[in-house]
């Protein structure tokens, strides 16, 4: 299959990005069948709203 740039209006912020033919490829060799529907910058903000910035709150205790 020949993946060919596309660009895609991101549902968050509402700017157009670019959905690079490394990255359709990357989605299809992982079995993703949807197309990113946010751009870089929000995907990263959602993420970090959903899972924190990385600094946990919950710390494994060494009994």
């Amino acid at each position: 299959m020949s993946f060919q740039d596309k660009s895609i209006q991101c549902s968050d912020c509402g700017t157009t990005f670019t959905f690079s033919a490394g990255e359709q490829e990357f989605f299809a060799s992982k079995g993703f069948n949807n197309e990113p529907k946010r751009c870089v910058s929000c995907r990263a903000a959602r993420k970090t709203q959903r899972y924190g910035d990385g600094d946990s709150s919950y710390k494994s205790r060494a009994w």
